[in-house]
């Protein structure tokens, strides 16, 4: 089949380099373009960026020139990894300008025709896109995933919720400084140290409300949110990738640790026979050692996109606590931008 060709915005950044990295080998999808900030446009992309992946830049991409992020973009999508402070106002305009945008950006995440997707959990929510069209006045639009710690957080969420109804859900998170991007957290904050409250507690907010909306339903043109209870308290921790999650739920049906954790190994998704290329067989993986997931030893498990679970355990507040680890930069960012993309081609929507 002929490659679809991609645009990358933010190109230079932590998740725009994720994401060329790994559609080197794409069977689907090619980089065509690469653009970033006016400081970057005009150089070559080896020179524009400070490439921190451990192997090296793919050639065709080393050599094209960065553009600016603005329509006329040589593509048939775009994939945004803009930071949220520019991403908002330059996604809009490339949409209006008849491009479909899938971004890892928070900007319009919850807005009330954006799928804030994951394709294993809500598929469905690509429904929004039609109505999101025709509010924007263009056969363009925008198609979010969540937070990189929620998308950790919503697997085992969506695999209890299903079958004994989720009613609260308490999560500590330990996030890794790649989430920061580059150059991120200053060493003198970080080293001997844990920061709180990420963003000033912006993160937080981002955790107890983006599930909602993700575990909702798309009906009657609009996003009903889903009736949880999430409190969340958010740590940057001394961890290059992974982000580990410590959560407690309380479940609407009684039910047994062997039926918590057979409902998380027994999870099934819409997408299970679409045989997208990005999407890994089970999505999430179940521990059975205390010690685990660590992110040194699992944050790589099915390429960087599997959701591993550590043992299930009675809680002596709620019902049932256990942890889940998840690649922040893969699973959580350009790897869930490629995959929703993957969908979207599946879809029909782009291509």
């Amino acid at each position: 089949m002929k490659k679809l060709r991609v645009g990358i915005l933010g190109a230079t950044g932590t998740v725009g380099q994720r994401m060329i990295q790994l559609l080197e080998r794409h069977p689907w999808f090619e980089v065509s373009a690469v653009a970033a900030s006016d400081n970057s446009a005009g150089k070559n992309y080896a020179q524009a960026s400070r490439w921190m992946l451990e192997m090296p830049i793919p050639e065709p991409v080393a050599s094209m020139t960065v553009q600016p992020c603005q329509p006329g973009l040589d593509c048939d999508f775009v994939l945004s990894g803009l930071p949220s402070s520019v991403a908002e106002d330059t996604e809009l305009q490339l949409a209006k300008a008849g491009m479909p945008v899938v971004s890892n950006a928070s900007s319009h995440r919850m807005k009330p025709d954006v799928p804030l997707l994951i394709p294993e959990i809500n598929p469905d929510h690509l429904d929004a896109v039609e109505l999101q069209k025709k509010r924007i006045g263009s056969r363009g639009f925008i198609v979010t995933n969540p937070n990189c710690s929620t998308i950790g957080l919503v697997f085992p969420m969506a695999a209890l919720d299903r079958k004994f109804k989720l009613e609260a859900v308490h999560v500590v998170t330990m996030q890794a400084l790649s989430g920061a991007g580059y150059p991120g957290v200053a060493s003198l904050d970080i080293i001997d140290n844990v920061l709180p409250a990420i963003d000033l507690g912006g993160e937080d907010h981002k955790i107890e409300t983006e599930p909602l909306k993700i575990l909702g339903r798309w009906r009657n043109n609009q996003f009903a949110n889903a009736p949880i209870r999430i409190s969340a308290m958010t740590h940057r921790v001394n961890v290059r990738d992974g982000h580990l999650e410590a959560i407690s739920v309380q479940l609407a049906t009684k039910a047994t640790r062997e039926d918590v954790e057979g409902a998380i190994r027994d999870f099934t998704s819409p997408i299970d026979e679409l045989g997208l290329p990005s999407a890994p067989r089970p999505v999430m993986l179940l521990e059975s050692h205390i010690q685990r997931p660590q992110p040194r030893l699992d944050r790589d498990r099915s390429q960087g996109m599997a959701v591993v679970v550590g043992p299930v355990s009675p809680c002596a507040v709620l019902d049932y606590k256990f942890r889940v680890l998840s690649h922040n930069t893969i699973r959580g960012a350009a790897g869930a931008a490629i995959l929703n993309a993957e969908l979207m081609y599946r879809k029909g929507l782009i291509g």
